[in-house]
């Protein structure tokens, strides 16, 4: 429990971490990995050096600064932060290490400014903090190695295909080295895959979406190519240099993204490019489970050519309602009249193509495509509890 005075001063400082979270962040990052480069391993370096994950701190700081009374309302936003550090392996031990390096980085920045009052104060309240996380992860790392099939760490899995979907996005369907059996999970989360990228110095763990349903006897991850120099590290390793046979280290399924069962209401699936991978996961068990009164599929993508998955889509057809906008729809798409919209999805038109505004919504794309479907479900008047998504980044920063 922390004093009145120390949430005082916590709550009295926000304003501050407002407005200088971002160069506190980027110190903390500094220092941290100059004195600690090790856990450049665990870090995602691409986040890093554009500036997202220092920016996703500040944010997550902040609002900790906010909630400091009131840490239970945290609680989903921690959980969400909890899968993200036991997917990639953030420990316990972690923790007080970078207590002191924000602690630092609160100093250096603010300088006189941060007093011993309020460094004692941040000190307090980053213990409470950290306590909240370590215990979530606890529990999540206990799940994810004793359940059926479950393992702690990293699991060697081997590439058993590898089915190009478009010239840029390709699936890979991993099966357990030990060949023992596999933990399920829940459609839509995400394993970690650890690479060692040849002529870096660290190695890279990225996260990809299971993109078939759970029950199978391998994973299925669907990963598109990055064409920038550092955000395609990993995914251009893959598509160059990984073949049938190689070896993957994989960590156990995590991640809140996935369908919450409500048979009573109808479910809607918005997508756009690659974001239609953890999504195809939660149609295929909802189909198979008969877990939702009706389900609607609205994808966005550039034509034919770049739909991946496509035909996993059309082999559920039968079971839902499905619409495709093409932005740049080809001479034989036309042809073939296989898609309902040329351009991008407008307000007229998902009003049109939601049948029952009563629903539940899972949106999934680039971060422009959610703002703009975002935006537009809440000008159709739905509320934002029933509104699911995931962002392929770091869209919340946690303390590690």
């Amino acid at each position: 429990m922390l004093s009145e005075q120390t949430i005082q001063i916590v709550k009295s400082t926000a304003p501050v971490l407002q407005v200088h979270g971002k160069d506190i962040t980027m110190r903390f990052y500094e220092t941290l990995f100059r004195d600690h480069p090790a856990l450049l391993n665990i870090f995602n370096q691409t986040n890093q050096k554009a500036g997202r994950q220092q920016t996703a701190l500040a944010n997550t700081v902040y609002a900790a600064a906010l909630h400091i009374d009131r840490l239970e309302t945290l609680l989903p936003v921690v959980k969400q932060i909890g899968h993200k550090h036991r997917s990639i392996g953030v420990k316990a031990e972690h923790y007080p290490i970078v207590g002191e390096y924000l602690l630092r980085a609160i100093k250096d920045v603010l300088q006189d400014a941060a007093t011993d009052d309020i460094i004692q104060a941040w000190g307090e309240a980053y213990g409470v903090i950290a306590d909240v996380f370590i215990q979530v992860e606890k529990d999540m790392y206990e799940e994810a190695e004793h359940q059926t099939g479950g393992w702690e760490g990293y699991r060697d899995f081997y590439v058993d295909q590898v089915v190009k979907e478009t010239s840029e996005i390709t699936s890979y369907y991993l099966k357990p080295s030990d060949h023992q059996p596999l933990a399920t999970f829940a459609p839509g989360q995400y394993v970690s895959v650890k690479l060692s990228v040849p002529h870096e110095t660290y190695t890279h763990i990225r996260q990809y979406s299971l993109s078939d349903a759970p029950g199978k006897n391998y994973y299925r991850i669907t990963v598109k190519r990055e064409t920038g120099v550092e955000e395609g590290v990993v995914s251009t390793y893959l598509h160059e240099q990984v073949k049938e046979g190689d070896i993957l280290p994989l960590s156990a399924p995590a991640g809140d993204f996935v369908y919450e069962a409500n048979g009573e209401k109808p479910v809607v699936f918005i997508t756009a490019g690659v974001g239609i991978t953890p999504v195809v996961s939660m149609m295929k068990q909802l189909v198979k489970d008969k877990s939702a009164s009706s389900i609607t599929h609205i994808h966005a993508v550039k034509n034919s050519a770049h739909f991946a998955l496509k035909s996993d889509v059309e082999a559920l057809k039968s079971n839902i309602r499905s619409y495709v906008a093409y932005s740049q729809p080809t001479i034989s798409d036309y042809e073939r009249n296989e898609f309902d919209l040329e351009g991008r999805i407008a307000q007229d038109v998902l009003s049109q193509w939601i049948e029952q505004r009563d629903a539940l919504y899972y949106v999934c794309g680039s971060e422009g495509f959610m703002k703009s479907i975002l935006h537009t479900l809440k000008e159709l008047g739905v509320q934002d509890e029933s509104v699911h998504y995931e962002f392929f980044g770091p869209k919340q920063g946690g303390l590690i």
